[in-house]
């Protein structure tokens, strides 16, 4: 690996120049620039010599990209219209529909080329009413919301006693107290451990996808799982469930933190009876599109990079954290290069994925339209838009150290880490196939307070943070294609 040598020359800090037009996220929002919010991240120069003595080709690059993601918050702006004008964005909707030709749209007024919807058919699974109480022995309203994917109650409220599991573990010792029962299962998401930067999700998320079946097949006959999140203010998150070949399906639930706790205390005491009543059902395939549009290569037209995140959403709060963000991280680095004229060697091409939340439909169906081009990298971001922190890269053997000769130019964004890590789910098909995936991952510490719940809004996306993961995104981007 070359040695890298990092030189900065330090400005003073100074507020966004904001565009002529429109109202800025600035103004509404009461944001500082990225250089009085982010110390020890200092703006300026930024000069990569490697081992040989010559400046390295993507600093000017790395430079403009940075001075233009100071002057603006145009990705946060969009967000906040396709968040505002559509809501959420769930597959088999008309909303998610809308902004599927608005991103077009948008992208093919920022002078991309081919932009273009790819038709996928899209799971249409509907929520429809859902109410949950206890009535014995206290009259209770529960906070819910139906999983996704879950089957429904029938024309009559279920009613029955709960049993509690304090997590997975307890399922084989209590299995034969659940027949005919409702189990809740109070399997906790622990804090975020800044120092491991673990959230803990890919462990806990089990009572979620698999909870269901876990327990039907010991006779219950619905579940309500812990919400899969540490922070709660009575918000429930939902998620998509898994339902096991040959087990009987039963209805699926999960309760706001607060809510599970209540049950826990009350089961502590004597017998609960509970009342669930969840009127959701699965209607036929929806026709959906995955969004594309180019920034066509110089050199190297057929080899592609692929930037992107997923345009669907859940059907509670309006998907800015999940995955608006990404979406609009992927539109605005694409729009970034083309107006600053920096078109790489290769061509990079723009997937806003559409099914990600309920079965990963528009992935698929990308890999198998454009699975036998030939794609050198692609980028994912699919976790939130807090601060830029990291890149996470999936490859052969040396990719990340030659990746890491980069991390420099990205210090200005505030990016500290290259590292071997999980890169993406929409881009796992063409990484399994050999293609370098990069995942951009975002300071994660509060994602999981959002993700799949009410709360999931756009003012919880900081609109600096936004434009400086996007530029991030750039970058990483033209270096893949342009090297």
């Amino acid at each position: 690996m070359a040695v890298f040598v990092l030189a900065m020359a330090c400005k003073p800090a100074r507020g966004p120049t904001l565009p002529s037009t429109g109202t800025t996220a600035a103004t509404t929002n009461g944001r500082n620039s990225r250089a009085a919010t982010r110390p020890g991240f200092p703006r300026g120069t930024v000069n990569i010599h490697d081992d040989n003595g010559g400046l390295t080709k993507f600093s000017s690059a790395a430079r403009r990209l940075d001075t233009l993601a100071n002057a603006r918050e145009r990705a946060w702006e969009r967000l906040a219209w396709m968040a505002d004008t559509y809501g959420h964005r769930m597959s088999g909707s008309q909303a998610l529909e809308h902004a599927i030709m608005w991103a077009m749209e948008t992208m093919a007024r920022d002078g991309l080329e081919n932009a273009r919807r790819e038709k996928v058919m899209v799971p249409h699974w509907v929520r429809g009413k859902e109410r949950a109480r206890v009535v014995s022995p206290i009259e209770r309203e529960l906070v819910l919301l139906g999983l996704g994917g879950t089957v429904g109650t029938g024309k009559r409220p279920l009613r029955a006693d709960i049993v509690v599991l304090t997590d997975v573990s307890e399922l084989d010792k209590k299995a034969a107290e659940l027949k005919g029962k409702i189990v809740v299962i109070n399997q906790k998401l622990p804090p975020y451990d800044a120092e491991r930067r673990e959230t803990g999700y890919g462990t806990t998320v089990k009572i979620r996808t698999q909870g269901a079946s876990m327990v039907a097949k010991h006779g219950a006959v619905a579940v309500l799982v812990r919400s899969v999140t540490a922070r709660s203010l009575r918000s429930p998150h939902t998620g998509i469930l898994q339902y096991a070949s040959g087990v009987p399906k039963i209805p699926a639930a999960a309760l706001a933190v607060e809510d599970t706790e209540l049950l826990v205390r009350m089961a502590a005491r004597g017998p609960v009876t509970v009342e669930l009543e969840l009127g959701a059902k699965l209607l036929p395939d929806s026709p959906s599109a995955n969004v594309v549009a180019e920034l066509p290569g110089r050199e190297l037209r057929d080899e592609v990079v692929v930037i992107g995140g997923h345009i669907d959403s859940w059907d509670v709060g309006d998907g800015s954290t999940d995955d608006g963000a990404g979406c609009l991280m992927a539109m605005e680095a694409a729009a970034m290069l083309q107006e600053l004229g920096l078109v790489p060697r290769r061509t990079i091409r723009v997937v806003l994925f559409t099914g990600e939340e309920n079965g990963g439909r528009g992935s698929q169906a990308y890999f198998e339209n454009h699975g036998h081009e030939k794609h050198v990298a692609a980028i994912e971001a699919d976790l939130g838009s807090g601060a830029p922190h990291s890149f996470t890269v999936m490859g052969k053997p040396g990719d990340v150290d030659r990746l890491v000769g980069y991390l420099p130019l990205f210090k200005p964004f505030g990016v500290r880490i290259i590292e071997s890590g999980y890169a993406g789910t929409d881009i796992m098909p063409l990484v399994e196939t050999g293609t370098l995936g990069v995942g951009l991952r975002p300071d994660p510490s509060q994602y999981f307070d959002l993700h799949h719940s009410p709360a999931d809004t756009v003012e919880k996306i900081d609109p600096r943070h936004l434009q400086d993961n996007a530029a991030s995104m750039a970058l990483m981007a033209y270096i893949l294609a342009e090297r």
